[in-house]
């Protein structure tokens, strides 16, 4: 059966809350659609499961077979560990086995997987280039951990008295998606920027131990709050702070933010010599040489504890329950406790049990040392649940399924694994029934005892033992295989002691041998190889007397300093327009960092606006970390090839004319590209040249184009994938003032110069409609609009006018042969359209000098809208210019097609604009189109306080031919412009500039893998910036009819 190429998928069955898959139906999907000959799959069998995150039907739309009969799969895949009679003969298995541990709960396992003659690929031994784990869960441990402690925090201090935003958040398991979940703690965070905390539990504090990917998740969640990170040498600093404001201001006074504080080993203990300081190679090696202060220095000035590093029993308690005591007593601000790495009984002696996602919390009462289910009374709120990613079922399943799809065909279709790749060939524990050679250690630790002992029995009657302690990678490395072998070609024989196995990634694993020998110059041998095998990582110590050992690189699982671990990145942003502060303001900004569900290092991203009006890009910049101005002129070759030179990616928010130009140079330079631009002609013949340079030229990362690819593509993508038929697709997309701005006649305003709006008003339309091709001339394209309605919105009254060509959205989106149905309109609000074709017809939008603009004398508007209406008067300064008076000679003259209700609301929108004042034209005006634009943009302008607003609507009608059943698929983007710090950012400079900071991010990211030019509707593009979108604070409504 092994290489048969059909892969089966087990149903989870370890925990009930287990809900995660290897593979979702995308990944199946594109397994099954890519053919054997290129994926390695033929077939997938899915075992049928009523609580996995994925239904068994979307399995079967996608072309898996649903059967509890995995027999005929060579390959057989879950998360956790099966049920031992799952294992059957002659198959391959892949899951989290844990087996290479040697730990004896897990030992069953690896006998019946080694009698039935299996093969045990195991997730953790998948190790990239890097030397980290490429299959892990970390990051989503700490997503889950802190937004449920969150949760429970906000009840925990309602029982305190004290109300507070966080009790609007739910359990992370609560929300349909990671993103939603984001964007609830996004509305927490904009409560208490608005609205406050309570004085009486700041400065609230939460300090998260060590800097690994269970801690960067965590992070993640908390910088969407409003925040500053400080220092924990500044902590005594900031409680005095606090201290002054609460004696000097009113009880009443409000915080308005909260704090981290990141500790690592350095800042938990101190040498007990005061000669010396912390060495993180000498902790390792000699704990015992150590004392704890991260009770007096930290937790002495923490609200909430979230605990992300990985202990030993070697290594001083983080945090003991008499240092709690003590603290309690001392009157200590700690309110709760997150043990996101639910170590029972371990750095925090307390935790002594492990939570459930469905009672994620114990109140634990250090004054009478009990432990209670409820959160009235005294006592921390603590939480220990060991199952957090399952909470975020989707998300983690989609990444780890992205990287296991990456190779599945390889595991699926091979029988001789010296043919596989070194990651996957070294992940395999047993092939054909028998232990591979990097993993022959294990039989020889199941036969020492591995509980600990009396140093003084000897190891197999030795005359001479040391005791050698090994710390490192020890087991996902396999670096245990070379101590053991440097021991037993010695002649030597070896007690295991002590056994302690790393949890997760970034954890080092720990064992104590003791080795023995009958010569005391073996014994010595055997400590210089072992050295040497040290030796080979950094700065790794040997004490003759009481061994300890340190192999492998000491990482981030709280050794490392957190700052060595950052990287420093660049983005250029050529232009500071609108659209540029909300760019800069993601991409400089902690919670960018945060978005990312797989990257392991946190990246400093360093931007540099580029403007020809250096005070313009200052003032984008004014305020914002990690981001500086420059004076830029993209037509001096020079100057744009030093600062394109400088940086990673590029992104042009100049107008379309200059893209060639600076692409020209990012591809001389193999830098990547952005823009928010349609990707032109000139554009796309920089395709081949791009994917030869290696980069990716990414454009139309805006709103339209750009949010609408993206949420169109992944509509149509889900239809096809369940084997769907796309019948009608229509987009709908309009920049709109909110209603309460909406106050004017046009109920329109322009936050810019509205030439272009009005010029896109005379061009041209065609789509298809039930199959008929639809063509509008630009000059009767506003009588073209028609009633829209959006029944999730029905507040809004709204028009829609055809936009442009739809029918090449129809050969992007590759459904042209199969949608009878392709159209693209703008929205306006109700009634836009008839007074603007009431004023084009009335001739103020020509673009023809008339004499009456161009000869010496300037007229005054009001004689220019004598003149264009055809009024005469002998004395144009007195002639009278009512509503009613302008609106009947509009229908006079036939230009409101007799329709009196129109001519009277353009009456009122000239008069609204001023056409009736006496003041003079500038000189400026030539044209009636002219001077109507100039007043548009005077009298429709937003105020400073008045927020615009997008909507974006798609609605696609898919037929699914199998059943004859047919669905309505919808979703909605509406946005809003925000006023922070009294300052406005539009909707529309929102929409636009995040979607483009995005695309950088991905590409920072290594995300977007395909080279050339490219739009986002690729999956690998529009996917994770949905996602990131979601996370932001965008909110997009889906819904099937």
């Amino acid at each position: 059966m092994l290489g048969n190429g059909v892969v089966g998928i087990l149903a989870e069955c370890s925990n009930k809350w287990e809900r995660r898959v290897p593979l979702t139906p995308s990944h199946c999907a594109r397994l099954l659609l890519g053919g054997k000959d290129r994926t390695g799959v033929s077939r997938i069998i899915v075992q049928p499961s009523t609580k996995r995150i994925h239904h068994d039907a979307l399995y079967e739309d996608v072309g898996c077979e649903i059967s509890e009969d995995l027999s005929e799969c060579g390959l057989i895949v879950g998360i956790k560990q099966p049920k031992l009679e799952m294992i059957l003969p002659d198959r391959a298995f892949a899951f989290f086995s844990h087996t290479h541990k040697a730990q004896k709960e897990n030992m069953p396992l690896l006998d019946k997987v080694l009698a039935e003659r299996a093969s045990l690929y195991d997730y953790e031994l998948i190790i990239g280039d890097h030397g980290k784990r490429l299959l892990a869960f970390g990051n989503y441990a700490g997503r889950a951990g802190l937004i449920d402690f969150l949760s429970g925090l906000g009840q925990r201090y309602l029982n305190l008295g004290y109300s507070t935003p966080f009790l609007s958040l739910g359990t992370s398991y609560m929300y349909p998606s990671l993103a939603a979940a984001k964007a609830a703690v996004i509305s927490v965070g904009e409560e208490i920027a608005t609205q406050g905390l309570p004085l009486g539990i700041c400065p609230l504090v939460f300090v998260f131990t060590g800097s690994g990917n269970v801690s960067a998740g965590a992070q993640e969640i908390f910088k969407l709050l409003p925040h500053t990170f400080v220092d924990p040498s500044e902590l005594p600093e900031l409680f005095e702070t606090a201290k002054d404001l609460s004696r000097s201001e009113r009880r009443s006074k409000r915080a308005f933010q909260v704090y981290g504080c990141v500790v690592t080993c350095q800042d938990m203990v101190r040498h007990k010599d005061p000669t010396k300081v912390f060495d993180k190679a000498d902790y390792y090696a000699h704990p015992e040489h150590y004392t704890p202060i991260f009770h007096e220095k930290v937790a002495s000035y923490a609200s909430v504890i979230v605990n992300c590093m990985y202990w030993e029993k070697r290594f001083p308690r983080l945090l003991s329950t008499e240092q709690l005591r003590d603290l309690m007593t001392k009157g200590c601000p700690l309110v709760g406790i997150s043990d996101i790495t639910c170590d029972i009984g371990g750095s925090i002696e307390f935790i002594n049990r492990t939570t459930y996602i469905e009672s994620p919390f114990f109140r634990y009462d250090v004054s009478n040392d009990s432990y209670h289910s409820d959160m009235e009374g005294n006592g921390l709120l603590c939480s220990a649940v060991d199952i957090l990613p399952t909470e975020f079922a989707k998300e983690a399943s989609r990444h780890f399924g992205n990287i296991l799809s990456e190779f599945i065909g390889k595991l699926a279709s091979t029988v001789d694994i010296a043919k596989l790749p070194d990651h996957l060939r070294r992940a395999c524990i047993a092939h054909g029934g028998a232990l591979t050679p990097l993993n022959e250690y294990i039989p020889r630790m199941r036969e020492s005892d591995t509980e600990e002992m009396p140093v003084s029995v000897p190891a197999n009657k030795k005359r001479h033992t040391k005791l050698v302690s090994l710390s490192g990678h020890l087991f996902d490395k396999f670096l245990i295989n070379e101590a053991l072998n440097i021991i037993e070609a010695a002649g030597s024989s070896f007690h295991l002691v002590k056994c302690q196995v790393g949890q997760n990634t970034d954890a080092l694993s720990y064992s104590e041998l003791e080795v023995g020998a009958d010569d005391p110059a073996v014994l010595d041998q055997i400590i210089d190889s072992l050295n040497s095998l040290a030796n080979q990582g950094e700065s790794d110590k040997v004490d003759m007397n009481r061994t300890s050992l340190v192999v492998g690189k000491v990482d981030s699982s709280g050794v490392m300093n957190e700052d060595s671990a950052k990287k420093k990145t660049s983005v250029l942003i050529l232009g500071a327009g609108r659209v540029c502060q909300p760019a800069v303001q993601l991409l400089v900004s902690g919670s960018c960092r945060g978005f990312d569900s797989d990257r392991e290092e946190e990246n400093e991203i360093q931007v540099i606006v580029g403007s020809l009006f250096l005070k313009e890009a200052e003032e984008i910049v004014e305020g914002s970390p990690n981001a500086t101005a420059v004076q830029l002129d993209v037509k001096d070759h020079a100057s744009l090839y030093e600062w394109v030179s400088q940086v990673e990616v590029v992104i042009s928010l100049l107008p379309a004319m200059f893209h060639a130009n600076v692409a020209s140079v990012c591809i001389e330079l193999k830098k990547h590209l952005v823009t928010a631009s349609y990707v032109d002609e000139n554009m796309s013949q920089l395709n081949d040249i791009a994917k030869e340079a290696g980069i990716t030229i990414l454009g139309e990362m805006g709103l339209d184009p750009g949010i609408d690819h993206m949420m169109a593509m992944k509509m149509i993508d889900e239809a096809h994938q369940r084997k769907g038929t796309i019948r009608s697709f229509a987009s709908y997309c309009g920049g709109l003032p909110s209603p309460a701005a909406a106050n004017n006649p046009l109920a329109y305003k322009f936050s810019w110069n509205p030439a272009g709006a009005i010029r896109a008003g005379r061009n041209p339309a065609i789509y298809k409609a039930k199959n008929e091709i639809k063509y509008i001339d630009g000059k009767q394209l506003y009588d073209s609009a028609s009633k829209f309605r959006i029944s999730e919105l029905p507040a809004f009254a709204l028009e829609c006018i055809p936009n442009r060509n739809s029918l090449i959205y129809g050969d992007l989106y590759c459904i042209s042969h199969e949608a009878a149905t392709v159209f693209r309109g703008t929205l306006r609000y109700e009634g836009f359209s008839e007074i603007m074709g009431a004023l084009a017809r009335a001739g103020f939008f020509d673009s023809e000098a008339q004499s009456i603009l161009t000869n010496g004398q300037r007229p005054t508007f009001r004689r220019f809208l004598l003149e264009l209406l055809k009024i005469k008067y002998e004395d144009p300064y007195e002639a009278p210019l009512t509503e009613k008076g302008i609106a009947e000679q509009l229908v006079r003259l036939g230009h409101c097609e007799g329709n009196r209700t129109t001519a009277l609301r353009t009456a009122k929108t000239i008069i609204f604009l001023g056409l009736h004042e006496r003041a003079e034209i500038p000189p400026t005006c030539q044209t009636p189109f002219d001077v109507t634009c100039h007043l548009m943009e005077e009298k429709l302008a937003y105020a400073s306080t008045e927020q615009d607003m997008v909507l974006l609507h798609h609605e696609v009608e898919v037929e699914y031919p199998e059943t004859q059943l047919s669905e309505t698929h919808k979703a909605t983007l509406l946005e809003f412009g925000k006023i922070e710090n009294g300052k406005m950012t539009t909707a529309m400079a929102l929409t636009v500039g995040i979607p483009a900071a995005i695309g950088a991010l991905l590409l920072l990211q290594d995300k977007i893998k395909m080279r050339g030019v490219l739009r986002p509707i690729h999956p690998e593009v529009y996917l994770p910036a949905l996602e990131i979108l979601q996370a932001y604070g965008f909110k997009i409504i889906e819904k099937i009819e």
